[in-house]
Formats: C-alpha cells, sequence, structure tokens
C-alpha cells in the first residue's frame, strides 16, 4: 500500500513530463512547417504564382535551413521551455524576437551569394509569414485548451456578471478556468458605454443596469453576481431589486478590501448581507494602516472575548505580535476566541486570562506579571436600557474596572480606550460611564510615560446585541420588527472598520485625545428594518414602540465645544479630551438610588478637569 502511494505522484510527475515533451514536438513540427510554407508563399508570390519543381525544392530547402537556425536561436532562448504562458503576450514577444533573428540571419546568409537559391525577399516575407503560422498555431491550441477549462454546463449554474472593472475580469477569468466550478458565465453588464459589447474569454457585455430583465431572459442566467468593487449601497440595492423581479437570485463579490489578501476566487461569492445594503459609503479602505508597531509586542486585549475585542485579536495575529494575552470574565467566550483563532480550544495556553475587571488586585497582579508593551480595553458593560436601569453596574464594571487597569500600566507604551459615539454630550448611563473612562485616560496620558488614548465609534454591525443581530432573530422567530421612532438614526459600522480605527488609533493616536472616525451619513433604523423585512421569506411587519431613557433621536460623534481636527487623516478627527482626577469617581456609590448615581455620573461627564496631584493615579481599594 505504501509503494502504491508514493508511485502516484510519479506517475502524475511523469504523465505531466510526457505531456509537456509532447507538446513541445509538436510545436517543433508546427513551426518547421510555418518556416518551410512561409518560404514556400513568399517565393510562389514573388514568381507570380509560376514556382518550377527547382525553385520549389530549393525554397523548401531554405525554408527547412531557417527552420533549423529558428529551433537553435529559440533553444537559446528557452522558448519551447515554458518560459512564457502559453499564448500569452511575454510569449508573442518571444517567438516574434526569435523569428526576427531568423529572419536576420537567414537574410545575412543570402546577400553575399552571387546566385541566390531564393530571392533576397523570401527572408523577409516568408519570416513574417511564419511567424503568422506560428502564432495562429499557438493561439488555437490556447484557445481550445481554455474551452477544455470551462466549467460544464450540465453541472453549473448560468450566470451574469454585474460589473466588468478589475474585480469583475478578475472573477469572470477565475470561474473560466474552473473546470468544476459550479458557475458559468453566460453573459455581463456594465454602465460604462466603453464597455459594450466588449467580449473576455467570449462572454458578452449585453447591457448596463437598465438591461437586467432582458440579460437574464435572453441568456437564461438563474444569478446575478454584483462584483462592482467598492460600490455605492444605492446601486447594490437597485441592482438586486432588478435581479430578484427577473426571477433570478443575487449574489455579490466582497469588496476589494476584504481580497487584499489573495486573488480574487469564485469561493468569494456570497450572499448579500445588511452591510451591504446600508446606506452609507464603507470607508475601511481609505484608511492606511501598518500593524509595525505591533510586531513583536506584547499585545494585551480585555473583553478579548466579544464582538469588537474577538475581532482584534484575529487582527493583532496577523501583524505577528511578540506575545497576544486575551483576557475576558466569560469562559464560554474564550473558548470560541481560541477555537476561532488556533482551530482547537484546549484552554490550556497562557495567552488565554480568565479575570473580572472589577477584581482590582487580580488585575494590577496580571498586568504586572505579563508585561503588556500594548493594552487595548475593549470589555465594558454596553446595553444601554440596562444600564440605564442598573447604573451601579456600569460603575463597577465601566467606571472603576477602567481604572483598575489604568491604575497598573505605568510601564505600558500604549493604551487605547474603547469608547462610543454615546460619550458625545451623554445623556445616558451608558455614555456618561464611556465619557468618565475618556477622562480617566486623558488623566493616564498626563500621569504616564507610554500614549494613552481613546478611540470612539458608533454601533458595529451583527455584534451580540447590535440591532442588526436583534432583527435577524426577530425575523427567525416570526416576529414583528421592533423600531423605537420612526425618524431615529444611528452611526453604523462593520465590525472590521470599528477594529481598523482601533489600530489606526494606535498607530496614530496622541496623548489624551479621542479619536472619532468620519462615519457618513447616520442610517435611518426604520429604512435598516425594511430592507431586512424585504429579505425575509415571509412578510414582517414594522412595530414602533418609543424613545427609551436614556435614548437620543439622533447620535453625536463630537460633543458640544469639542474642536474637529484631522492632523493625520481627513476622516479621523482627532478631539482633545479634559483629564479627570480619579479622586473624583472614588465617591460614587454603586448600591445607592438609581437616580441619585446617574446624577453623579452625569455631573463628573460636565465638571471641568480636578486638580493633578503628586502621586499615583489609583484610588485607595476601600474607597471603591
Amino acid at each position: 500500500m505504501p509503494r502504491d502511494t508514493q508511485s502516484t505522484p510519479r506517475t502524475d510527475q511523469r504523465s505531466r513530463r510526457a505531456r509537456a515533451r509532447q507538446r513541445t514536438a509538436g510545436f517543433l513540427s508546427t513551426d518547421t512547417a510555418a518556416w518551410i510554407g512561409g518560404f514556400v508563399a513568399a517565393a510562389w508570390s514573388r514568381y507570380e504564382f509560376d514556382l518550377t519543381p527547382g525553385q520549389l525544392v530549393r525554397t523548401a530547402a531554405c525554408g527547412a535551413i531557417a527552420a533549423a537556425v529558428h529551433v537553435a536561436v529559440a533553444a537559446l532562448r528557452r522558448i519551447y521551455s515554458g518560459r512564457h504562458p502559453l499564448g500569452s503576450l511575454q510569449e508573442v514577444q518571444g517567438v516574434a524576437g526569435t523569428a526576427a533573428i531568423t529572419m536576420t540571419i537567414v537574410l545575412a546568409g543570402l546577400l553575399p551569394m552571387g546566385e541566390r537559391p531564393v530571392p533576397a525577399s523570401t527572408p523577409l516575407v516568408g519570416g513574417a509569414l511564419a511567424l503568422l503560422f506560428m502564432l495562429t498555431a499557438r493561439f488555437a491550441y490556447r484557445q481550445r485548451r481554455d474551452l477544455a477549462m470551462r466549467p460544464d454546463a450540465r453541472s453549473s449554474s448560468p450566470v451574469l456578471l454585474f460589473g466588468m472593472g478589475d474585480a469583475g475580469q478578475g472573477l469572470l477569468r477565475a470561474m473560466l478556468g474552473d473546470p468544476r466550478g459550479r458557475y458559468l458565465p453566460v453573459g455581463a453588464l456594465d454602465d460604462d458605454p466603453d464597455k459594450r459589447d466588449l467580449r473576455i474569454g467570449g462572454v458578452r457585455v449585453l447591457g448596463g443596469r437598465r438591461d437586467v430583465h432582458t440579460a437574464v431572459r435572453r441568456t437564461g442566467a438563474t444569478t446575478v453576481i454584483f462584483s462592482v468593487a467598492n460600490a455605492d449601497a444605492a446601486l447594490i440595492r437597485e441592482i438586486r431589486e432588478a435581479t430578484l423581479e427577473a426571477g433570478a437570485a443575487f449574489k455579490v463579490l466582497p469588496p476589494v478590501r476584504d481580497l487584499v489578501d489573495h486573488r480574487i476566487t469564485v469561493t468569494d461569492v456570497r450572499d448579500v448581507q445588511i452591510s451591504d445594503l446600508l446606506g452609507r459609503r464603507q470607508i475601511v479602505g481609505d484608511l492606511p494602516l501598518s500593524t509595525n508597531s505591533l510586531t513583536g509586542r506584547r499585545v494585551l486585549v480585555t473583553g478579548a472575548g466579544g464582538s469588537i475585542g474577538s475581532e482584534l485579536c484575529r487582527q493583532v495575529m496577523k501583524a505577528d505580535p511578540g506575545e497576544l494575552m486575551m483576557l475576558d470574565r466569560d469562559e464560554s467566550a474564550l473558548h470560541g476566541l481560541q477555537m476561532s483563532l488556533a482551530g482547537r480550544a484546549l484552554l490550556d495556553g497562557p495567552e488565554l486570562i480568565l479575570a473580572d475587571l472589577r477584581d482590582d488586585e487580580a488585575i494590577r497582579r496580571i498586568i504586572q506579571q505579563r508585561r503588556p508593551d500594548v493594552i487595548f480595553h475593549a470589555a465594558a458593560l454596553k446595553h444601554l436600557t440596562l444600564l440605564q436601569r442598573h447604573p451601579g453596574e456600569a460603575v463597577k464594571t465601566n467606571v472603576w474596572g477602567t481604572l483598575s487597569v489604568l491604575d497598573a500600566c505605568r510601564d505600558v507604551a500604549k493604551f487605547v480606550n474603547i469608547s462610543t459615539d454615546k460619550a458625545a454630550d451623554p445623556i445616558s448611563v451608558l455614555g456618561y460611564s464611556k465619557r468618565i473612562t475618556e477622562r480617566l485616560t486623558a488623566h493616564a496620558a498626563s500621569r504616564f510615560p507610554g500614549t494613552f488614548l481613546s478611540v470612539r465609534f458608533g454601533n458595529v454591525l451583527s455584534s451580540r446585541g447590535s440591532v442588526v443581530t436583534a432583527f435577524q432573530q426577530q425575523i427567525e422567530a416570526g416576529r414583528p420588527l421592533t423600531v423605537t421612532h420612526p425618524e431615529v438614526t444611528r452611526y453604523l459600522m462593520t465590525v472590521q472598520e470599528a477594529v481598523h480605527l482601533v489600530l489606526q488609533a494606535a498607530e496614530i493616536g496622541q496623548d489624551g485625545e479621542a479619536l472619532v472616525l468620519d462615519m457618513g451619513e447616520p442610517v435611518k433604523i426604520a429604512d435598516l428594518a425594511r430592507q431586512m423585512a424585504e429579505q425575509a421569506a415571509s412578510t414582517v411587519p414594522i412595530v414602533y414602540t418609543g424613545l427609551r431613557p436614556g435614548e437620543k433621536l439622533h447620535e453625536d460623534l463630537l460633543g458640544t465645544g469639542e474642536i474637529d481636527t484631522r492632523p493625520f487623516h481627513p476622516l479621523v478627527s482627532h478631539v482633545a479630551v479634559p483629564a479627570l482626577d480619579p479622586m473624583e469617581v472614588s465617591g460614587l456609590d454603586p448600591y445607592g438610588d438609581p437616580v441619585t448615581i446617574i446624577e453623579q455620573l452625569s455631573l463628573l461627564c460636565a465638571q471641568p478637569s480636578g486638580p493633578v496631584v503628586d502621586g499615583p493615579l489609583g484610588v485607595p481599594l476601600q474607597s471603591r
């Protein structure tokens, strides 16, 4: 059995070599015939189509000599060794160059002769004809091979591609080069009039966005694949609606920013997601990012099991850190995180840290013992309505938990506190608590040598507890979609955008400030609900419940008095944050009356910076 296993690769290798030798022999024979035929055709036309047998023999002999010279030159230039892809521009240049050298050598041999066996024009005209014959043979072989590589029409689905830019053409070629592929391109669409009737691999551009229905009916396509890179959401919705009306399925190619690590393949095609249909421009691709500063560094992520924390861990891993430490109080979340990163979850590695931000001593010991260089602080309670009813929990986790981490960060090079747009002119417990963490972080920046800053962004799509996740669960349960108000809007971003901004902050953020991403126009939640309802298999009603305590009709990215400065990138604002002395939060009583706690949190957000005193940042344990 082992012998058979070992012999199979050898057999395949011998088979490939045999096919290569056979192909080389075929092209050698073809090229030889091309030279002889080219010389004969050139001489025949030169003598006005009246060649004597003697002239024909001499011409054929000269053609054979030219073919021998061609083979010798081609061998020196490795034309037959597979140096260039068959039928490629590089091979055309190689064959043409070899033919030109051959013509020059043969002509140079003929010119000194007193009595030439063929006219002096024969090498030039015959060489040109020989080159035409050789290239025709190669293109015919390439065409035959390409046709053999196409998906089988009997087992693949006919598809239309909308968008023939670089991404669309790359996808088209990937489909045509996959004989076992599930998609067979039968046509394409593009709004660019210059691409009308363009043919790529035999696939023709049939029209633009107004021709979706006609093209589907004409070609029998069962699926339309949207392949426009970084397209406007309105265009995606328009083409999707036209496709569904035509009775075809609709799929999309992810934005180019999601495909930077590999060439476009058929497996990249996916179903449309709600993030594709958002009425806002995705801007991650516009933000240059370098994670070189994380390479070889010890990185700690708190709240690592959450939506932001887990994506942070995945992105940090790509930067090749010296050590990645993932801290969370949820053991199940850590289990799932390790499974997604390593493909296993034995929970036996030092990279996983089970700890609670509320345990001040444990957090202090962990940071002192593990000595992280960079900390991304993503751990927090985030559900606005629950925190509005239980403000003491926000004090213990969001405020004091963040302070516990900051207390131990004397030797940390960078600390990035993850905040929210609700911290801008806050009116909720969540907003108050996160604004306080921004101010505490700014205070740490004034006391410690490292860089301490915050990053502020909007709602994250498809994170745990997000509006999209809630809508999906309601649709699956067959319940109405609940929206607080017909006019309520929110800034929405994908988890990739959120993490990209966090990593960007670690690169360009300065001490004590908050970085705010320009997220374009806010999204109307009622429109988002309608889009998701339209994708549901059955009719889904929308119910308006009214704004809850602490909720705004429209969120703000910048608070009153905050100056929008963008020194490093036009899409990232740098906002100065006033420091807050930790002693000011020591008087909070998380077990007191909720109304009183909320009032105290509000005052801490509004008051100016307290005095900076000598001594440690932290507050004595007994005061918390």
